[in-house]
Parts: structure tokens; sequence; C-alpha cells
């Protein structure tokens, strides 16, 4: 009790309030406007947290990170088209539900599920504060380490199908970390004799870069599209009632969006489609998945809305993000020598539990604001592609100008950009670049505090948590070897099919092929046994 009204002190401040307030209410309108997301928001709006305390800053990010999700639900449902990424599956029921007049209970529906996926992850995590709370002295460098490695290796293979390019842009983002001053002996890498490469490659031009300069000019190339609103008609409280009929795909939802969000790598889409296969294979109308159910939008919505206080648990507990967005909020911590990991639940736990108290409120803000702006909000949708380009691109190059007052950082952003524009063009990812750079820089430091107690190579693993990350990452990447090899085997099959399957006649010469074969296998076996009992008869 003592430690909840000690988190509740920090948090009774006007300036904790206002970022409570502008988090909540940016992050909706950030995600209810298709084609920016949280990530380019938060990109932004990094230089000017630096100057905040770290409970100012984070709440403001925090906030966005965690509202934008319920802002990308209104174009998703409305426009089939959607705000963030993560609303991708929102637009399978929430539109159908609009074609057939049904709007508002959509928006209504997805706002309760939201709600219930943010506050129940936030109290499980509360509760689990105390646990985290021993655990986490458990993990030394090595622990750390391997925890880091995992991370990055789940990240990799996240990317199904882009496994392989996923991890060479990791492996480009741990080259960039290692780019300046080295952190132990203080020597000079890959500096060139170049003055402006000594200080690094700053992490935040590169997330500027890569997610805010990059989103500006896909914008700019974009042509402005005409966009026709539906017409909201009946209340907005209705969802909150038709969230009750449906306990168990809102509980296991959320309980998804929890388990995956404590893992690195996975996130919210994985929640998602693992939630909605669920509601699905239980449901008892599976025929509607997909045309309007009700059960499907509460799996996809719940789940996603419970990632973000998960997300917080390898960040604040280990210094690991496990995604761009936290990776983002590291940064925070740092500028302010506020150093994520064991230390931080031994010596500060009041300010880990006023962070999810934060979430708490941003989700009982959010709510509110919807359900009585929803109408005046939708107009956001309307707003030029164009129009959205110029102010980020302006916005991104002043963040980027204001770290070091620097021009050529903003060369390096810009360069990033154009970077990051050609992986949209080729729906390649971005994501690995910035956890390689953060995550390189971990593990780099980690492993060198951590051989000083290896003589030999099973002394790395030789306590319990080590050993026990060590057997998870060959696990993974055994299963993930596996997976790939199903799927080139699956991948030759159907390609030999489609050559000589695709017609009724190209079976028939399929199995007239395989009998003739089979016939003429014989034949020549029996020749050869005639010939080897003639040769031995010889001699």
């Amino acid at each position: 009790m003592d430690l909840i009204l000690s988190a509740i002190d920090i948090l009774m401040r006007w300036d904790v309030a206002l970022a409570l307030l502008a988090g909540s209410v940016g992050g909706v309108l950030i995600g209810a406007i298709p084609g920016v997301g949280p990530a380019v928001a938060i990109a932004i709006l990094l230089p000017a947290t630096f100057s905040m305390d770290p409970i100012v800053g984070l709440t403001v990010l925090l906030g966005i990170y965690g509202s934008s999700m319920y802002g990308g639900a209104i174009p998703a449902i409305l426009i089939n088209t959607p705000g963030t990424a993560v609303n991708a599956l929102t637009t399978y029921d929430g539109y159908p539900m609009t074609a057939r007049g049904e709007p508002r209970r959509a928006l209504s529906l997805a706002y309760s599920a939201s709600f219930f996926g943010g506050v129940f992850s936030v109290v499980c995590l509360i509760l689990f504060a105390p646990v985290l709370a021993k655990v986490a002295p458990m993990f030394g460098s090595r622990e750390i380490f391997l925890a880091a490695l995992l991370g990055l290796i789940l990240v990799v293979v996240a990317h199904r199908g882009q496994a392989l390019i996923a991890g060479a842009l990791a492996c480009l983002g741990i080259f960039l970390n290692t780019i300046g001053m080295e952190p132990v002996k203080y020597t000079q890498r890959y500096t060139f004799d170049q003055d402006f490469l000594g200080g690094g490659v700053n992490l935040i031009v590169v997330v500027l870069g890569l997610f805010a300069l990059s989103q500006a000019f896909a914008l700019l190339m974009d042509e402005d599209e005409k966009v026709r609103i539906t017409k909201l008609r009946g209340g907005m409280f209705q969802g909150l009632r038709e969230l009750t009929r449906h306990p168990r795909v809102t509980a296991v939802s959320a309980s998804f969006g929890v388990l995956m969000g404590m893992i690195p790598g996975v996130g919210e889409f994985t929640a998602q489609f693992m939630s909605y296969t669920y509601a699905q294979k239980t449901s008892k109308r599976p025929q509607d998945f997909g045309k309007g159910s009700s059960e499907g939008l509460i799996a996809a919505e719940t789940a996603n809305n419970a990632v973000p206080a998960a997300a917080m648990v390898p960040l604040l507990a280990l210094g690991i993000p496990g995604e761009a967005l936290t990776a983002m909020m590291l940064s925070v911590f740092y500028v302010h020598n506020v150093v994520p990991g064991p230390g931080l639940f031994q010596n500060d736990m009041d300010f880990v539990v006023a962070l999810y108290l934060a979430l708490l409120i941003l989700n009982v803000l959010v709510l509110g604001f919807l359900l009585f702006a929803t109408r005046a909000l939708v107009q956001v949708v309307k707003i030029p592609n164009r129009f959205l380009g110029v102010c980020i691109l302006t916005l991104s190059f002043v963040g980027v100008y204001s770290l070091r007052n620097s021009a050529t950082d903003c060369l390096i952003a810009a360069g990033f950009g154009l970077f990051g524009f050609i992986l949209k063009r080729l729906s390649l990812p971005a994501v690995p670049i910035i956890l390689g750079m953060v995550l390189g820089g971990i593990m780099e430091v980690k492993l060198r505090s951590g051989m000083a107690r290896v003589k030999e190579p099973l002394d790395f693993i030789n306590r319990p948590i080590s050993f026990i990350l060590f057997t998870i990452i060959i696990l993974v990447l055994a299963s993930h070897i596996l997976r790939v090899w199903r799927d080139r085997k699956e991948l030759k099959e159907a390609e030999w099919q489609t050559k000589t399957a695709s017609t009724s006649f190209g079976k028939l010469m399929f199995r007239r092929k395989n009998s003739f074969l089979k016939d003429r296998g014989k034949e020549v076996r029996g020749r050869h046994s005639k010939l080897l009992r003639r040769l031995k008869g010889l001699f």
C-alpha cells in the first residue's frame, strides 16, 4: 500500500497531469490519421522529451503509444483503412459492420474492448511487479547478454518469409552502433578520421530518418484521396453492454496480449492473430468472422491494447526493448541517467508503479474522450496526405537539428529517410535496424563484463537462468530452421503440382509417369541381376 501511495505522489503534479492529457488526446489524433502512426509521432517528440523529467517525458510517449491504437480503429472501421498498422485486423469485422449500417456500434465495441485490454494488462502487471522485483536481481551480465540476444533472434524470426533480410538489417544496426568511441578502451572505430563520426551515429537521428522522414516522403509521393465518412447514428455506450456478453473471448484475448507483450520481438500482431484464431475456433458462429462478427472485433482490439503495458516489462526489468517504440523510450531513460534494469526495480519501484498507474489513467481518459468526441474526431481522417507529409518533414528536421545544432545530423537523417523510404517501397522491415543499434550496445557491454568471469565456454551458461535462456535460444533457432525446411518442402511440392498436375490430363500423365518409372526400374534391375549371374559364372 505504501508503494502505491508513493507512486500516486509522483503523479500528483501539474506537469504530469498535463502530460497525461496531451498524451491521451494526442495519441488518439495521431492514430486516427491514416499513414502517420505512433512511431512517427514518438520519433518527432523524442528531442522535446529530453528536457522534461523522466516521468513526464515517458508519460507523454506512453500516452501516444497506448492511445494511438484506440484512434487507429476509427478509420479502420469507417473507411476500411487502418490508422495504425496493428489495426489492420480491425478492418476484417469493423468495416462490414459499417457497411450494414452499424458504424457507431462497431466503434463503441472497439473502444470498450480496447479499454478492457489496456486496464487488464496494467492491473496484471501491477500485481506482478513484486515478483519482478525479486526475479530481476537474478540477472547478471551473462543473463542480460543472453536475454538481449534472444530478443534480437525473436525479432528476426518473427519476420516470417523475410528472416534473412531482417537478420541482415539487424546486423546493420549492430554495425551502426559500433561507429564512434568504443565504450571500454575509448578508441575510435570506423570513423575514417571524420570528425562528425567521432561521436557515433545518434540513435534519434536514425529513428527520425527511418520512421518520420521516410513516412513524409511516402505521403508526399502519394496522391490525396477523397474520403467519404458514414454518418454515425445511435449511442456510444452500447459497446460496454455488449462486451459483457463475451467474457471468455475478452479475457483470453487480453491474456494473449499480456503474454505476447512481455516476449521481446513478438508484439501486437502475434497476440491479435492468436486471439482472433481462438475466438473463431471457439465461436458458435465462426462463419460470421470477416463479415461483421462482434467476437472478432473484440478479439482484435482487446489483444492489441493489452500489449503496450506488457511491453514495458523487458524494458524496465532488464533494459531490453522488444520493439522500436520501446527502444525509443529507452533513450529517454539514458538521457536522464535512469538506467532500466534490475537496479530500477530494487531502488525505484515507486517510479515503475507510477508508470503503470499513468497507463491506467490514460485508458480512462481516452475512453471518456472518445465516447463524447468521436463525431468531431472523424473529421481528422479527411486531412490531405501531402499536407501531413510537409508537416512531418518540417517537424522532423527541426527535431534533428535541435539535438546537437548540427546540420550534419540533418544530412544523416535525410540519408536514412531515403533508405527507409526504399525499405517501405520494397515492403522490408526497418524495425530490426533500430533494435540492432539498441541491443547491440547492450550485448557488447554485457558480453565484455561477463567474459571476465568465464574461464571455459560452459562457464557462460553454468547458472540456472543463463542455461534456461541458452536453451530457449537453441529451441527458437531449431524451430525456425524446421519451419523454413517445411515451408521450402511445401513450396517445391506446390510448384511441382502446378507444373505437372494442374489439369486432369496433367494428373493422368503424372500417374502414368510414376507407373512407367516403377516398371522400368524393375526391368533394369532384372537385367542387371542376369548380367551379374553371368559374370559370376565366367569367373
